[in-house]
């Protein structure tokens, strides 16, 4: 079932667009927060985004260019300013495809459908995992936290990665190591508490305090 993320200022819009689509099939859902659809994107990992121009606090433009550092998801332009500048800046930020307002639901539906059809034959999506904002790409190793990425290293990613799948609950530090070494990243205890360390450091440096607890006598968790 293709997912679908609805970015509408007129709420109203945005229901009908989701009530409809789920009709054909489709999993829809509309964000509420506008000031964290970067968050929402991630938790959802929809297979497209169907973006209003004019949004409170930053405008679809921006937010457009926000995913596109994440992900190459189809990324559809809802606008009442449908002269040309607008379709061409939309085209320019990375949209695909652009839809004026006042709109037909049929015609949204069908471009929706060409577009998933368009995009989605020969290539697979990329999973991401998101937590406190901070999202973590599994398809280059890269995460990102308020439009900035953070470098990790081989190991870093995948103590990360190991906790985030595992987000709610403590992994133990023999269970972190098995991960590592079956990814021939050959690591011992010592090895582990420097690499966490330095994680640490660095999610700190990005804003990110407490991100990974200690759990004493079981191992690490991702902080609430």
């Amino acid at each position: 079932m293709f997912k679908i993320l609805i970015v509408e200022d007129d709420l109203t819009i945005a229901e009908i667009l989701e009530q409809h689509l789920s009709k054909w099939g489709m999993q829809a859902e509309h964000v509420t927060d506008f000031g964290a659809v970067l968050e929402h994107f991630a938790r959802f990992q929809p297979q497209l985004v169907l973006m209003d121009i004019t949004l409170p606090f930053y405008s679809g433009y921006y937010w457009c260019g926000e995913i596109r550092k994440l992900s190459k998801v189809p990324i559809v332009f809802l606008s009442s300013a449908s002269d040309n500048m607008n379709l061409i800046m939309a085209i320019n930020m990375g949209g695909d495809d652009f839809i004026p307002k006042p709109f037909d639901l049929e015609v949204v539906t069908a471009k929706v459908q060409a577009m998933l059809r368009r995009a989605y034959s020969f290539q697979g999506q990329v999973p991401l995992l998101e937590h406190r904002g901070a999202i973590l790409n599994l398809g280059d190793a890269t995460l990102t936290y308020q439009g900035c990425k953070i470098d990790l290293t081989k190991n870093e990613f995948k103590i990360l990665h190991v906790l985030l799948e595992n987000k709610g609950k403590a992994v133990s530090r023999d269970g972190i190591m098995k991960q590592l070494w079956e990814s021939e990243s050959f690591i011992d205890d010592n090895t582990l508490t420097v690499n966490v360390t330095r994680l640490r450091r660095k999610l700190e440096e990005a804003g990110l305090s407490d991100f990974i607890l200690t759990q004493k006598g079981v191992g690490y968790r991702v902080g609430d």
